[in-house]
């Protein structure tokens, strides 16, 4: 294990091995610049005229503004490391890595409308520079453009297999938009934030965050002809990772100081008012003047530092902070315990177990 989290550990500080070189996979199929012999246009060829310039502008060129900001690519990184745990060559399956980052990407860009956020990644959101309409359409593209090597493949994909992988695609965009539905009303305080429990917490999570760490483990399950079986296990274990990720984010808001300078200030999530573990934590064990108090400053929405400082030294003095990274460990070693014995012993189960560790041990 040990090596498997050094092996790990090295390829964090270097981008391009960490990336599995995703970003040129994605720009196969979606490119910074369109031209006329893309496979976007190949599979589907335009009957009448087109311009590829208004299709820069209002497509290309706000995704890759986007995805060029950075982001951790866990995700395909996870795809992989399921395919390499299943006894497959990684390199065969990059292609089919990207679907679930881009997703995740686009999920971003439309959350930040419906959020009305100001920055994303150190920069104003894509709907601030690029306008609603372009933001909201190049987000929703997000969803299917990397659908693309999935149908330029297919005459090599067996087509129950392919079957399959769309039949996942189908259903965890389904519980993507459950897991946002829940966040928004949650947002607008149509849930009183003391009546929401850790289990209905966890759930978003599972919908918001988890589902599409599912969606990676499943489809590398499924295109490396993983039995039905070990797919589905390895697709909670994959959601459990991704529930503890999202346990880390919140926690990593409140206390992270590299994380927080990303963002652009510490305690983004109290301006926000998000409802998190810690805050469910808080809530539950906290005494009456600090459990309103608390909840009053959520409902504030406020930039004021010293307001968010007030409401994490309340959450921090009922230790909900430790509770909550206690639980993020416990959840992934009772789910990794679930898939233990399903895969054959070998470096790369180390490396797969040892990845999901280092996400909730993070820093940044």
């Amino acid at each position: 294990m040990e090596a498997a989290v050094q092996k790990i550990q090295e390829q964090e500080t270097q981008p391009e091995a960490e990336n599995f070189n995703i970003d040129k996979t994605i720009a196969k199929y979606i490119p910074k610049k369109f031209s006329r012999d893309d496979i976007i246009f190949t599979l589907n060829t335009p009957r009448y005229a087109y311009n590829l310039e208004t299709l820069n502008r209002a497509l290309a060129e706000p995704i890759w503004e986007f995805l060029e900001r950075g982001g951790k690519r866990w995700r395909p990184k996870l795809f992989l490391l399921v395919c390499e745990a299943l006894g497959r060559n990684p390199e065969d399956y990059l292609e089919y890595a990207m679907i679930p980052e881009v997703i995740h990407n686009g999920t971003l860009m439309v959350d930040d409308v419906e959020d009305q956020s100001e920055l994303r990644r150190g920069r104003p959101c894509t709907f601030r520079t690029y306008g609603l309409d372009v933001a909201i359409n190049s987000g929703n593209a997000m969803y299917f453009l990397p659908l693309l090597p999935l149908i330029h493949n297919r005459k090599r994909i067996p087509p129950d297999t392919l079957s399959k992988v769309y039949e996942v695609y189908a259903q965890h965009m389904i519980t993507l938009s459950l897991g946002q539905a829940i966040d928004i009303s949650w947002h607008r305080g149509q849930v009183e934030v003391a009546e929401i429990t850790e289990n209905e917490y966890l759930q978003m999570c599972a919908y918001k965050t988890g589902t599409l760490a599912a969606m990676a483990a499943k489809m590398a399950a499924i295109l490396s002809q993983a039995n039905d079986e070990l797919t589905e296990r390895l697709g909670e274990y994959a959601e459990a990772v991704g529930v503890a990720f999202q346990i880390q984010d919140d926690i990593l808001d409140l206390t992270g100081k590299t994380f927080a300078k990303a963002k652009g200030t510490i305690g983004a999530d109290v301006t926000e008012g998000k409802t998190t573990l810690i805050v469910i934590r808080t809530l539950q064990k906290a005494m009456p003047d600090d459990r309103v108090r608390l909840a009053e400053i959520l409902r504030m929405h406020t930039t004021d530092q010293s307001l968010r400082d007030e409401a994490i030294s309340i959450m921090k003095k009922y230790d909900a902070i430790t509770y909550a990274k206690k639980y993020a460990r416990k959840i992934l070693k009772e789910s990794w315990s679930e898939i233990e014995n399903l895969l054959p012993p070998s470096e790369a189960k180390q490396k797969l177990r040892a990845f999901a560790d280092l996400l909730v041990e993070r820093e940044v």
